[in-house]
């Protein structure tokens, strides 16, 4: 559904002043700021049921025998229960939960209103893939939580046994779910990697080749990268998150090459109408597109060694 402001304040040529651009923009941010309210209050109302599948990470890292001496020895109560240190604590606590959890309800929403805000800068063929955009970094972004869930009790693993013994397991709710959701964002954010490639491909702004020459780069990077946006440090995590954001980097190369030799299919047949059959065309600019990714991935295997 199109906003009525937007369009009135464009002038015949597409073109729109930088108020108009500005009104734009406060429109955009005030839905999204809307949509994290309404999936805040969502959240606030369910609380009980998001705390429990968010300490559910913790409760398998205890051991099964929670009456056990070595579970005792491991945790304050024997279990899983968080330990509360300030009165005002679980209150905040809550507010945390409702706030994160409306803003990754609100993820499509937002991924929309941005799209929306920069779709008048792009070209007519490429405003078609507004719902692509908006349904895929939706679905990365819950793929990247959805894996961030699953690693967390390795990470919890590393990071109660590289202090010894000797120590005491007794989280706090706040510090606790404060590492959760920074796991879940930053491997959600990580997902979202290749939808920024692609973005920029789109726009012009990047080049598949160029990405093919900074392979190399593109590997330290991303381990570098994953090392800081990560709250725990360990080894497995780090792995977990690097490896597909790696093989979204070359996704993203895919992408990319298809799109070009798409491109140059069509620039051919409007040049060559009327002299040459479309199907030979197709056949010259496919085989010029692969050489060219050929020789790029040599000059690429070259400069490495």
């Amino acid at each position: 559904m199109s906003d009525p402001t937007a369009g009135r304040s464009r002038s015949d040529d597409g073109t729109m002043p930088l108020m108009g651009h500005l009104a734009e923009l406060r429109v955009r941010l005030i839905k999204c700021v809307l949509a994290v309210v309404a999936g805040a209050v969502v959240c606030w109302v369910f609380y009980p049921q998001i705390l429990d599948w968010l300490v559910q990470p913790y409760c398998d890292v205890i051991p099964e025998e929670a009456v056990s001496e070595e579970a005792e020895r491991q945790n304050l109560f024997g279990g899983c229960e968080l330990l509360v240190l300030d009165p005002l604590e679980p209150f905040s606590v809550r507010l945390m939960v409702a706030g994160y959890g409306g803003l990754t309800l609100a993820i499509p929403v937002v991924l929309w209103q941005v799209w929306r805000f920069v779709q008048p800068g792009l070209y007519p063929r490429e405003r078609r893939h507004a719902a692509a955009f908006t349904v895929a970094g939706a679905l990365l972004f819950a793929l990247g939580a959805g894996l961030a869930y699953w690693s967390i009790p390795r990470a919890l693993n590393f990071l109660a046994s590289i202090g010894g013994e000797d120590l005491v397991t007794g989280f706090s709710p706040a510090k606790y779910l404060s590492f959760v959701v920074k796991m879940m964002a930053a491997f959600g954010i990580g997902f979202e990697f290749p939808i920024l490639l692609v973005f920029l491909q789109l726009a012009g702004i990047l080049h598949y080749r160029q990405l093919i020459r900074g392979r190399r780069f593109a590997i330290v990077g991303i381990v570098a990268l994953v090392a800081v946006i990560t709250p725990s440090g360990d080894p497995f995590t780090l792995m977990v998150l690097s490896v597909p954001m790696y093989l979204f980097y070359e996704a993203a190369i895919v992408i990319g090459w298809m799109r070009d030799r798409r491109e140059r299919r069509r620039a051919v047949e409007g040049e060559v109408e009327g002299e040459e059959a479309p199907e030979e065309a197709d056949a010259d600019s496919e085989a010029r597109a692969d050489s060219e990714v050929i020789a790029d991935s040599e000059t690429d295997a070259d400069s490495t060694g």
